[in-house]
């Protein structure tokens, strides 16, 4: 009898009690893509649409044991990685990763809250940049993060290919720069290859607040493609895609006080089998 298999995504990232990023946000990104989600909690932030109320967070030990579990059950096909908040779990992160190196791993490297501040300290990130990024397959900051990363001001197009630049010399095999943050009537993104070509994304900007968890669905998209079989540079532009649309999707619609969720729903594909190969 044949035996089949879904594409499996492991999420590593922090909790959204209001449903629209972390963990949740990428659980939604995943399923609605067609793959079968698994998730590993690094964090219990307490938030809502309104923003971040507290954070306590998951003893390392804890991190470490659900990474083992979920592994030696359910071996991902992808891996996608948020906020990495302390040394400990940075070493904890390398470690796994370097036991499975042919994962394709998404890093999402959260250092700046919507307010600002930065999220970790500047020991945190050199570990970041040190053992992470060498073992992502690409890397997804945005405006503000690529800034402390290159350590310049990014606020233009031109100030992306620069900062880009420097940031790919830090060891990134690929990269995607997100300039959501851009101070025009476009959003334009920049996807680093590793084989030096510098690709640009166009998108309509929408006037909603219903943009919370970006971040989080792009990587987790990215991760999705990959895990579907997808190029690296497919995977960049279908994620992409996915996020424009799931934003265009909810961008009229209320939920919360402040800052909503995509659609992440807004065309869901059933879960893929594929067949296993004895």
């Amino acid at each position: 009898m044949k035996k089949y298999a879904y594409p499996s995504v492991l999420t590593i990232a922090g909790f959204d009690g209001s449903g629209g990023a972390g963990i949740q946000g990428d659980i939604k990104a995943i399923s609605a893509l067609g793959c079968f989600a698994t998730s590993v909690l690094t964090a219990l932030p307490v938030q809502n649409t309104t923003g971040v109320k507290s954070i306590y967070p998951i003893p390392n030990q804890a991190v470490k044991q659900q990474l083992e579990t979920i592994i030696d059950d359910i071996y991902p096909d992808a891996i996608k990685i948020g906020m990495v908040h302390n040394n400990d779990l940075v070493d904890s992160i390398h470690d796994f990763l370097l036991l499975h190196a042919a994962i394709p791993v998404v890093f999402d490297p959260v250092m700046v809250a919507t307010s600002g501040h930065q999220l970790i300290n500047d020991e945190t990130i050199q570990a970041v940049i040190e053992k992470i990024f060498p073992l992502a397959a690409i890397i997804t900051p945005n405006l503000d993060e690529a800034s402390i990363l290159a350590q310049m001001p990014i606020q233009t197009v031109k100030d992306m290919y620069k900062g880009g630049e420097k940031i790919q010399n830090l060891g990134v095999k690929n990269m995607l720069l997100k300039g959501g943050h851009l101070n025009a009537k476009e959003l334009t993104s920049l996807f680093f290859s590793e084989t030096g070509q510098v690709h640009e994304f166009h998108y309509e900007k929408y006037n909603t607040n219903n943009t919370h968890g970006s971040g989080c669905t792009l990587s987790s998209a990215i991760a999705s493609y990959l895990a579907l079989g997808k190029s690296m540079e497919e995977a960049v532009a279908l994620a992409q895609d996915y996020v424009h649309l799931a934003i265009s999707n909810a961008k009229d619609v209320k939920i919360g006080k402040g800052n909503g969720p995509l659609n992440h729903f807004f065309n869901p594909q059933k879960l893929i089998k594929n067949e296993m190969v004895n």
